[in-house]
């Protein structure tokens, strides 16, 4: 029996430190930017590679006051607080209606939303740049809103579908029986008990949103339109003013936000995606 222990605890232990490796291996391009972004070397291979001899915060100060970041940073999050609000409004109540109603084609139209989620999204882009163009929703928010909210719609469905499938429709009968109405049921009860799914699916639209590089820079061709994607291509749109340790100064600068959203949902990551995706 101590045998066995003694060898479990060996397995285990040696399972961790691997993970634990496999954890700093993955850092090292992120303490590489790091350490770029504070190299007062413009090159990426420079005398700085593991160190910088002189660590500075001047990349910083440049992306902040001399290049238009903060306006790139308040487009962004125009862009990904409309998607999420319009995602979020529509794929919600989709995703409860398949979950708890039996209607004629419901089972077809889960199966489409799949089919439609499963071709390149750089394939309907002449198509949308077309109509776009027709519209004049070029260099238009609207136009990036509606193409992110379709695009996200399909992942929320399913994801919150499988999420509103665990809750027991045992409790909305018993509300209904204390005479709760529908509007009530779903407002009091079900939304608050979902709430791990949905603050973890507006969150991935978010990220989504605020990572999303190929139509962003696409479809916005002014400068002062551009959103942080579009903003860090045009710093390294210029070969002969090319600088990594001031790219590197604004990738950083540009994931900051995202990585104090992501660890104030963290609780609600592992609920909210897994139990969602069981029963998907």
């Amino acid at each position: 029996m101590r045998i066995k222990t003694a060898r479990r605890i060996a397995r285990l232990s040696i399972l961790n430190v691997f993970f634990v490796l496999l954890c700093f291996i993955t850092l090292i391009p992120i303490l590489y930017a790091f350490l770029l972004s504070v190299s007062s070397d413009s090159s990426a291979f420079g005398n700085g590679f593991l160190l910088p001899q002189s660590p500075t915060l001047k990349n910083y100060k440049a992306i902040l006051v001399e290049e238009p970041f903060l306006i790139w940073l308040k487009n962004s999050v125009v862009l990904s607080l409309g998607t999420m609000i319009l995602a979020m409004g529509t794929s919600v109540t989709a995703s409860y209606a398949f979950s708890r109603f039996r209607f004629r084609g419901r089972n077809e139209m889960l199966k489409l939303l799949l089919i439609l989620n499963a071709f390149p999204q750089i394939l309907s882009m002449f198509a949308i740049f077309r109509l776009f163009k027709n519209m004049n929703l070029l260099n238009n928010y609207i136009g990036l809103i509606l193409i992110y909210a379709g695009s996200m719609c399909i992942f929320s469905i399913w994801n919150m579908k499988g999420y509103f499938d665990t809750i027991p429709i045992e409790i909305e009968e018993s509300a209904r029986i204390d005479g709760g109405s529908s509007g009530q049921i779903i407002w009091k009860i079900i939304l608050p008990l979902a709430r791990p799914s949905i603050i973890v699916t507006a969150v991935m639209v978010l990220i989504f949103v605020w990572n999303e590089y190929l139509f962003a820079t696409t479809f916005i061709m002014k400068e002062e339109n551009y959103n942080l994607a579009g903003g860090l291509y045009q710093l390294q749109a210029n070969d002969y003013s090319r600088s990594w340790s001031l790219f590197s100064a604004a990738a950083i600068l540009v994931s900051v936000p995202i990585l104090i959203l992501f660890f104030s949902i963290q609780k609600y990551m592992v609920s909210g995606l897994t139990t969602g995706g069981v029963k998907g």
